[in-house]
């Protein structure tokens, strides 16, 4: 007989899980993990990004802004000037010999045609003398030889001499006379070479300067100064305007003069000429300005500080030198737009040492920084820091906060 057979286990036969199942258990361990490793990185990723954030903040400068303020239509101008003699001349002897004597020192005023000095000069007075006996000579042999002349010609007429021989008389008159004309001109020249020996001024001034005395070897010549002599009724001053200024000084323009020994005493001058062209290596235009010195308030030779008022053909704006920024490629400002800075490129005239004048480059709308880092750089983000005023009497504090944007 067959042996009965027993009916299967349902616990065996059957397996623990379905294949659906163990899927369904996978994928929801891996949810489970992502959902911690999730909620264990985000934290992590954004703490990192906050610090980031706040490190960038910190690291970025703190700027104060500056209003670029509009300049006048007309500005005042200071500049140095050198104060000259309107004529200033050495003189100078035109004949040798020595000093005889002297009549004004320095200090002294003279008017033109005013005897100055006398040379003695004996040689000149002896060639004089000797000219003069030349043309003494001279007149008499051009009077025999004319009447020489006259003579044979007479006898010409009667046939009683040869023609040549009337010729040769009427020749040597002639060149007697024109001996007579030669030894005349030397007589001249020596009677102008004694009127040398009276020294006189050339023009009403004063004597700066007395390099002789009595006695003193003379030559003719530049080779030593005898008096030197200033016209200081009206004087001189010389002035070198910046290039940017060149147009605006024109003859006419009003000057007033202020010097050290004069304390608040204003000098009333115009501009009478300019050089009319730049100086290449100072980039400044020579001006002449002449002031009416007939008091004798001014001395030639003087400092002074000469005031324009020029007027501008164009706006400029003004802004605080701590603001510049010096580059090797050139002069720039930063200004801010939005948290950006940017360096703009400026081109400046007047500078008064506190601010400076922007011609080019630069909007009155824009936002200057002001004592710019070294290290700023065009894009780079900055921080705006504004001042804001306190109130309050009893308040210990500083006068103003900073607050941070």
């Amino acid at each position: 007989m067959t042996p009965p057979v027993a009916p299967p286990n349902d616990d065996t036969a059957r397996p623990f899980l379905s294949r659906g199942g163990a899927i369904v258990l996978l994928v929801g361990i891996v949810l489970v993990a992502a959902v911690l490793a999730v909620l264990g990185i985000v934290p992590r990723l954004m703490a990192g990004s906050a610090l980031q954030q706040q490190t960038d903040a910190l690291a970025a400068p703190d700027v104060l802004l500056a209003t670029p303020q509009l300049g006048q239509p007309s500005q005042e101008v200071v500049l140095p000037g050198n104060v000259q003699a309107y004529t200033d001349s050495p003189i100078y002897a035109r004949t040798s010999g020595y000093l005889k004597k002297w009549y004004f020192d320095i200090g002294a005023h003279v008017t033109k045609g005013q005897r100055l000095a006398v040379i003695a000069s004996p040689e000149v007075d002896r060639q004089l003398a000797a000219a003069k006996a030349d043309l003494a000579t001279a007149r008499a042999t051009a009077r025999n030889a004319q009447v020489q002349s006259r003579r044979y010609a007479d006898l010409l007429r009667d046939n009683a001499v040869s023609k040549q021989d009337a010729d040769n008389f009427s020749s040597l008159a002639m060149s007697t006379s024109a001996q007579v004309d030669s030894a005349s001109a030397n007589v001249q020249r020596f009677e102008q070479l004694r009127s040398f020996e009276n020294v006189y001024a050339p023009f009403d001034g004063t004597i700066t300067a007395r390099n002789v005395d009595i006695g003193t070897l003379i030559d003719s010549g530049a080779a030593r100064e005898l008096f030197h002599m200033a016209a200081e009724d009206v004087l001189r001053v010389y002035v070198n305007v910046p290039q940017i200024y060149a147009r605006a000084c024109v003859p006419g323009l009003a000057a007033a003069l202020q010097v050290a020994e004069h304390p608040g005493r204003i000098f009333k001058g115009s501009v009478v000429r300019t050089a009319k062209t730049i100086d290449p290596a100072s980039r400044t235009l020579l001006v002449e300005v002449d002031v009416d010195n007939r008091d004798g308030a001014l001395f030639p030779g003087a400092y002074t500080q000469v005031h324009f008022n020029m007027g501008t053909d164009r706006p400029a704006l003004i802004i605080p030198v701590s603001t510049l920024i010096f580059r090797s490629e050139g002069l720039r400002v930063g200004v801010v737009q939005g948290n950006k800075a940017k360096l703009v490129p400026i081109t400046i005239g007047r500078d008064d040492g506190r601010t400076v004048e922007v011609v080019e480059g630069l909007q009155s709308s824009d936002l200057v920084i002001q004592n710019p880092p070294d290290s700023l750089i065009d894009g780079e983000t900055v921080h705006v820091v504004q001042l804001e005023q306190t109130h309050g009497a009893n308040q210990g504090s500083s006068p103003s906060q900073v607050r941070r944007e």
